[in-house]
């Protein structure tokens, strides 16, 4: 993924401005104040709860692609997995067990692309 954003408030700045949507209106949408929304864009608190991403995905109309991208950078700026995953992983101990094997032998890039790439398979 292209890194066109430094963190997530820099992210719903951008977004926010491109959609022609004010502070105001984007607060008032996710249900937080303007204050809290300036200091979210400003990177001078955390970024946004699981439910209000959610929010802030369906206001922008993201793809499914562009809402993995919005989570990775959240789970970045958080130092922790992207926030959309831990139920999934949490849920399916197989998937656990495939990160370990993955970790432990060290699978590169190219390897998890062949994985992701026969898993798109399953759509076509």
């Amino acid at each position: 993924m292209k890194r066109e954003y430094e963190n997530f408030g820099q992210y719903l700045f951008m977004m926010r401005e491109k959609k022609d949507i004010t502070l105001r209106e984007m607060a008032r949408l996710l249900g937080v104040s303007a204050p809290f929304l300036s200091d979210v864009e400003k990177n001078r608190c955390a970024p946004l709860t699981a439910e209000r991403l959610e929010k802030v995905a369906s206001i922008f109309n993201l793809s499914a692609t562009e809402k993995a991208e919005m989570y990775d950078l959240v789970g970045r700026q958080r130092d922790i997995v992207a926030p959309d995953l831990p139920e999934y992983i949490k849920r399916r101990e197989y998937v656990s067990a495939a990160l370990r094997t993955a970790r432990d032998l060290d699978a590169g890039e190219e390897e998890w692309q062949r994985f992701v790439d026969e898993l798109k398979k399953r759509k076509e």
